[in-house]
């Protein structure tokens, strides 16, 4: 059989699509690590080229999205150099590290398919490990609290610190209107969209349809967020590939963690 030849990165791979493309999310922590070789052979501790920074420089190339016009490519190269340090490399941890799965679905609600997004994270169990949800984002939930804060600040209705003594007689006005429940609530109070969704879900008003779309986020690396996403395509850059890179501060990734949680 006559094997292609094709430049991959900084280096020559005579195989096929199969070793070039990173057909699985385990593969993409592999090669990032360099744990795997170029015929697609896993590498452990007592191999000699595992994590060698050769393997990995090279590996990184093709662990991008070539086809994203808005990776810039310093900022790519300087994350390559931060990963690969000499004296203080980084690598991504499967168990244990910050980063989760967005999954985008389509349940059935109120007689309407609508798209619905679970957050899923990895839980330690008594045998091993699980993916868990443990966020969800749900346009109808949103729009009941879509206006709480402004709400809360639109009147003066409360309950007078002496309604105990009236036995709390006057919870009668708090629920005359339902446009008004808000400014009865504590300041702090958050709606908690999951067990909204765990509710609706074993009442029978949501019913599971598809899965359309899954993309990780990842904050693994420090002052790094990069987002990685499936490419099915042609050619060698496919697979599981970073589709988003960003330097971030403490600052900017509460800020973003908010923006993916659509807090």
């Amino acid at each position: 059989m006559l094997l292609r030849s094709q430049d991959i990165g900084n280096f020559v791979e005579d195989e096929s699509d199969l070793y070039a493309s990173t057909k699985q999310v385990n593969q993409f922590f592999r090669r990032f690590n360099g744990e795997e070789n170029i015929k697609g052979e896993r590498l452990y501790p007592e191999d000699k080229d595992y994590r060698d920074p050769e393997l990995r420089k090279k590996y990184m190339g093709n662990l991008f999205n070539h086809e994203n016009g808005f990776l810039d490519a310093g900022l790519r190269t300087e994350f390559i150099n931060y990963i690969l340090d000499n004296k203080d490399p980084e690598y991504l941890e499967f168990l244990g590290g910050d980063w989760f799965a967005e999954v985008t679905t389509t349940f059935t609600f109120q007689g309407k398919d609508q798209f619905l997004t679970l957050f899923l994270k990895l839980e330690k169990d008594t045998v091993g490990s699980k993916w868990v949800i443990n966020q969800v984002y749900f346009g109808p939930f949103e729009k009941v609290f879509a206006n709480q804060d402004s709400l809360r600040n639109a009147g003066q209705k409360f309950l007078h610190p002496m309604s105990h003594e009236l036995d709390f007689m006057n919870l009668v006005r708090t629920f005359d209107n339902k446009s008004s429940l808000e400014q009865y609530l504590a300041w702090k109070f958050k709606p908690d969209y999951l067990t909204l969704f765990v509710y609706e879900f074993k009442k029978g008003n949501l019913a599971f349809k598809s899965i359309n779309k899954v993309k990780f986020h990842f904050f693994q690396v420090d002052g790094w967020y990069f987002e990685l996403a499936d490419f099915n395509r042609k050619g060698y850059n496919t697979g599981w590939l970073i589709s988003s890179l960003s330097k971030i501060s403490k600052n900017e990734k509460d800020l973003l963690l908010k923006y993916i949680y659509h807090e």
